[in-house]
């Protein structure tokens, strides 16, 4: 539920411009609530074409879709380096599955946060950025949809940075750089990408902090956020990821179960306060003391 007090300076406004303008509801959830009876002035159900008085309280009930998994508790010991009222930043381990699935029905991100959170009743799980099972680092949970909708919205921009880390078979060349290139469905695929003429364009930008026995150590931030990107991109300039069994080869014994890849550093601005949210992780074969010489 979103609710606000309309204040002096809005009076006789219509209730469609207070939600779309200071409440930030996108006009395709502003009109599900119009159509469902869910906007509520003062407690009673109203029309958005309704003028508003100072003091005035407004309300949005949404329903949200029941998830397709039930949420169950799985006792995992989460890193939360951020939380509030609206959302929360997660540092998942891996190989873990963000989301609860036929093959993760259990052992999923999305039931360990639920466990955290101490079984709520009404619990929806609400990831604005998701990172592959075998990715580790920071995500981002909204815990209402008016919050989910305003970070997807941010996601791709200034106002919300992503960066990773990454080892990759190979060191990228210059050590500076950006690919660009598009990124569409392998033919006959059901999750692998591939770099092709009609996918959608994707922009990775890439730094190599250092090399070591012919592999590099290699910090990348997305510009745009397509499924696998970083690992696509990577394996089209020749260098994938360490241990991507599914762009590069397995590395079983230094990275089971998952690959080389680090959501290492997140900033972006609460679309409530205002305020900077920063943090950063730091990869766990750094932690390990791999890459030092």
């Amino acid at each position: 539920m979103q609710s606000c007090v309309v204040l002096p300076e809005e009076e006789g406004r219509r209730i469609r411009e207070i939600i779309r303008g200071r409440m930030r509801v996108s006009y395709s959830a502003m009109k599900r609530a119009k159509w469902n009876g869910a906007i509520l002035l003062n407690g009673e159900r109203t029309t958005v074409d309704v003028r508003v008085r100072a003091g005035d309280r407004l309300e949005l009930r949404l329903p949200e879709q029941k998830p397709v998994y039930a949420p169950e508790p799985y006792a995992l010991a989460l890193r939360i380096p951020y939380e509030d009222a609206a959302l929360m930043v997660v540092d998942k381990p891996a190989p873990l599955a963000s989301q609860s699935s036929r093959r993760h029905p259990h052992d999923s991100l999305e039931n360990a946060v639920f466990h955290t959170l101490g079984c709520p009743p009404d619990f929806i799980y609400r990831p604005v950025n998701r990172l592959d099972k075998g990715t580790s680092g920071l995500m981002v949970i909204a815990k209402d949809p008016h919050t989910q909708d305003l970070l997807q919205k941010a996601l791709h921009s200034d106002q919300f940075i992503r960066e990773y880390v990454a080892l990759t078979e190979g060191v990228p060349s210059p050590a500076e750089g950006v690919i660009a290139l598009p990124i569409g469905k392998a033919e006959g695929a059901t999750i692998r990408r591939e770099v092709r003429p009609d996918g959608q364009m994707a922009v990775t930008r890439y730094r190599v902090l250092g090399e070591r026995e012919g592999r590099g150590l290699v910090r990348l931030r997305l510009e745009t956020g397509r499924t696998h990107q970083i690992r696509v991109h990577l394996a089209a300039i020749g260098c994938p990821v360490c241990g991507d069994f599914l762009y590069g080869r397995e590395w079983p014994e230094r990275f089971p179960g998952r690959f080389a890849l680090h959501s290492t550093y997140l900033k972006l601005m609460h679309p409530l306060t205002g305020e900077w949210v920063e943090h950063s992780s730091q990869a766990p074969w750094e932690e390990a003391g791999f890459f030092r010489s």
